[in-house]
């Protein structure tokens, strides 16, 4: 006889037995029992959380010898047909494989009309349905909205967006959720123990977590566990079988940053690269230990760890490192995890990474702006010979260089202004400012010379040096709202923001602005002039 996976094996067939969606079982139990039973109905939700299985109970509910009843007896010959699944009244459809329009004309459409063989009514049961072809639905749309009383669907689907909203509507919705950590657990130790298997609770409780809240991903890791080994499932043997990183380990990495003892954090890496753990593996593990660190240090129930020495040692990691820290890393751990997959040497750029992180990204950001704010003794140079006058400026304006207009355009704004309100209205701004500067470079760029100009109690004028930079800002809607969030998280909720461009008014301004543009409505002889004198080159051209 041919092995049978245990998700199979130990799929619900009673209501009672499916865990983790009461709220459907009970719902769908109350229609039965009243007689109010629909005619289609529409399970979503993640993989692994028993829409089909539900969508089968459903089946035998409505079909039972002595029902309808609201929990099947699993004895008659109805209900130990589409057990097997062999009930000719009940047809299962997979929309994965069978999406065409010929494919629900054969199977559906053709066939609703005749009367079921033995069972009180025809249960089509499709599965991931938002794969069917737009000419599917619509084929399938009369029948769904008008079909006989005979006639029951379920649909099932983990895209419930991607499903014609001509579909969902003329259909019951049930979301399907996520397990629990206690209810994965729970059921995990209910088939270890029917299996005969020994396993630790710690390794039932590292599957649990890492199945994502998927009852057959859970069922389906444990039976690799059991094959894969001779005696005891242990944890170690879990982490070993996913690839994954002890939370020992990853403590020790974790602590090694909050210390920023790098010898200590190479040392710790170096052990994990031994093992053969992937790089991105690591990252994944810092992740999932990251998530309990943050819910330890805020004292949320973590639930499901099933050691009190665990939980111990959870907490007091969580605070050697710090709530502030463990915040830092774990912002700064997920955009590793994002940007570790365009890396083409991800060991080495990681063990960059976790240093940089160690030593905290806002220093080394700031001393890379001190850096790049200190003079260039060779431009400094070019530019002590005194500009050339534009001739068409007024006798008392000085055409300047165009990246001298700029420097002084995208000077900081002193805090100090003597405006209390003023100030901390700008103190406001760099501290939204720093915020974004550490979600993307593109954004620490665009808002690297702004700030908060004027303020006259209800509106705070944020100046922009450069109109490529407003542009940028102004064109996307998603950006501003950022901005505005990030302001009122900081102390400005209640202030509106106004983003206007850095102009100066005044014959000086006007100069500087033709110096810098280059005079850009001449023509001819004119213009070849202006290019001379502004780039020095007519020496060079006439030698």
């Amino acid at each position: 006889m041919s092995h049978l996976a245990l998700y199979r094996k130990y799929r619900s067939q009673t209501f009672s037995d499916l865990v983790g969606q009461d709220h459907v079982v009970r719902i769908l139990q109350n229609a039965i029992s009243r007689g109010t039973i629909g005619h289609a109905y529409l399970f979503t939700g993640p993989r692994g959380t028993g829409k089909t299985s539900t969508a089968r109970l459903l089946a035998k509910a409505l079909n039972c010898e002595k029902g309808p009843l609201p929990e099947p007896c699993n004895e008659c010959q109805a209900c130990r047909e589409i057990t097997i699944g062999n009930c000719m009244d009940v047809l299962e459809m997979d929309a994965a494989s069978e999406s065409g329009v010929d494919d629900v004309r054969g199977s559906i459409v053709e066939v609703a009309d005749y009367r079921p063989a033995y069972c009180r009514y025809k249960v089509f049961i499709i599965d991931e349905v938002h794969d069917l072809s737009r000419q599917a639905f619509d084929a399938l749309l009369k029948t769904i909205e008008e079909p006989p009383d005979h006639l029951v669907f379920v649909l099932a689907t983990t895209e419930f967006n991607k499903v014609p909203p001509t579909i969902r509507s003329r259909c019951q919705r049930f979301e399907f959720h996520r397990g629990t950590v206690q209810d994965l657990v729970a059921r995990l130790k209910y088939v270890v123990d029917a299996e005969g298997v020994d396993a630790e609770p710690a390794a039932l409780t590292a599957i649990a977590r890492m199945s994502d809240g998927g009852f057959r991903d859970s069922l389906t890791l444990l039976e690799q566990a059991v094959l894969t080994t001779e005696g005891q499932v242990t944890l170690q043997h879990i982490y070993d079988q996913l690839g994954l990183v002890a939370d020992e380990t990853v403590d020790q990495i974790l602590n090694a940053m909050a210390l920023r003892d790098v010898p200590q954090l190479m040392a710790s890496l170096e052990d994990v690269y031994r093992l053969g753990r992937d790089p991105r593996a690591l990252l994944e593990s810092v992740l999932y230990r990251m998530s309990d660190l943050t819910r330890a240090a805020y004292g949320v129930d973590i639930g499901g760890l099933g050691d009190s020495a665990q939980e111990a040692a959870l907490k007091a990691t969580a605070g050697s490192i710090g709530l502030e820290k463990v915040l830092a890393f774990r912002a700064a751990m997920a955009e590793a995890h994002r940007d570790i997959r365009d890396v083409s040497i991800p060991r080495v750029w990681l063990e960059a990474e976790l240093i940089r992180i160690a030593h905290g990204r806002e220093e080394v950001r700031a001393t890379h702006r001190q850096e790049s704010k200190e003079p260039d003794r060779t431009t400094t140079t070019r530019q002590a010979a005194p500009p050339p006058v534009n001739i068409k400026a007024e006798p008392s304006a000085v055409a300047r260089p165009a990246d001298e207009v700029l420097k002084s355009e995208q000077a900081p704004v002193p805090v100090n202004s003597g405006d209390p309100e003023l100030d901390r209205m700008r103190q406001i701004w760099r501290e939204t400012y720093r915020e974004l500067a550490g979600t993307a470079k593109v954004v620490e760029a665009r808002l690297a010379n702004c700030d908060v100009s004027s303020f006259d109690g209800k509106v705070a004028t944020i100046r922009f040096a450069r109109q490529v930079d407003l542009d940028y800002v102004m064109d996307r809607v998603k950006a501003q709202a950022a901005i505005r969030e990030s302001w009122a998280r900081h102390g400005g909720n209640g202030v509106e923001l106004q983003f206007v461009m850095a102009v100066k008014s005044g014959p000086t301004a006007r100069a500087a602005v033709e110096a810098t543009a280059v005079e850009l409505p001449a023509e001819g002889e004119r213009l070849v002039d202006l290019v001379h004198e502004v780039f020095e080159t007519r020496g060079r051209n006439s030698e």
